[in-house]
């Protein structure tokens, strides 16, 4: 194997790293880097035997970790006390939702925003709450806010001017615009509380979730950590009753296609996946041994069709249209 696969093997069977040489090393490591699963990788290999330099690197990636776990809950906890008096459900999503919840998805995960779920009639006043407690807006441009404001599944991303710390508010999980309309409503109503009182997503709706933020909006850059999500929660949690909710909100082909591109990267499945499935591992394992995307030419089909799914044709030709203009 000369691309991601190492790595997703790595995660699956931590005891593949045996034997390694400087050179598997090397591209491991650089892999793991560049599709943000350092810390993952580090937790998954801890105390197995590895050369000095190699063990000297991970344990500053379980550091590393370990530290964006702490600012992420205490981000989390920021946003909370500035939403305290909004009268809403406030729903973690993505990596800090893992780690507030404990979850194994969330051990050495790599998590950037802060991002959260409100109801849509709640927006404005989650915004007027999040602008008094210190965020700022990250895109002043006018087009780019009338954009997420009309056709966006969330606000305009917003940066705190103490901690410079980034939030993602959402009202629903896929843009407006998208050809799937999950249904918002139902996943607040079937959110969980852990008894630190952050409320997440229930983990059937986490899995939904990724899928369709992997197959269903994305590109599929960075693939490979929502993939390695998926394993974690299906290994934790199960798929009881998961056909039946990826159904309620349209999602059941993409739901079906995370399962079996994940059985084939981490599982017992064909590490090339099976007919139109091998085009999205091509996608999702496109590194060479220092790191570096390859396979730009499928990279650039799967970008294409992100924004297709995205929008229809006539609005997709005019916003590109808008972007290019402006520079």
């Amino acid at each position: 194997m000369n691309d991601a696969r190492v790595l997703a093997r790595a995660l699956a069977d931590p005891g593949s790293v045996a034997g390694l040489d400087a050179e598997g090393w090397t591209a491991l490591l650089a892999m793991a880097r560049a599709e943000q699963l350092i810390g993952t990788l580090a937790m998954r290999v801890d105390g197995l035997a590895m050369p000095a330099a190699v063990k000297a690197i991970l344990d500053d990636a379980r550091a590393a970790a370990e530290h964006g776990r702490r600012a992420a809950l205490w981000e989390a906890e920021m946003a909370r006390r500035a939403l305290a008096a909004v009268d809403c459900p406030v729903v973690l999503l993505k990596g800090t939702a893992f780690v507030a919840a404990g979850l194994s998805a969330g051990q050495g995960r790599s998590i950037g925003d802060l991002d959260i779920l409100v109801p849509r009639e709640s927006i404005d006043t989650v915004e007027a709450a999040l602008l008094a407690a210190g965020w700022e807006w990250v895109k002043p441009d006018p087009y780019d806010d009338a954009y997420y404001r009309r056709w966006m599944h969330e606000l305009p991303p917003l940066i705190h001017r103490e901690r410079d710390r980034m939030i993602d508010v959402h009202h629903t999980i896929l843009p407006l615009t998208a050809r799937i309309t999950p249904d918002p409503v139902a996943l607040i109503d079937d959110s969980v509380t852990p008894e630190n009182g952050l409320r997440t997503l229930s983990p059937n709706g986490m899995l939904i979730h990724a899928a369709a933020h992997l197959f269903a909006d994305g590109d599929l850059a960075g693939g490979l950590r929502n993939l390695w999500d998926i394993r974690c929660l299906v290994e934790e949690f199960g798929t009881d009753g998961l056909a039946a909710d990826a159904e309620r909100h349209g999602l059941s082909a993409q739901v079906a296609r995370s399962l079996r591109i994940v059985d084939a990267l981490f599982g017992a499945g064909e590490a090339t996946g099976a007919g139109v499935d091998r085009l999205y591992v091509r996608r999702v394992t496109a590194r060479d041994g220092w790191g570096r995307p390859t396979r730009p030419v499928t990279r650039l089909a799967f970008y294409i069709r992100s924004h297709w799914l995205r929008m229809p044709p006539a609005m997709l030709a005019r916003h590109l249209w808008t972007k290019f203009r402006k520079g």
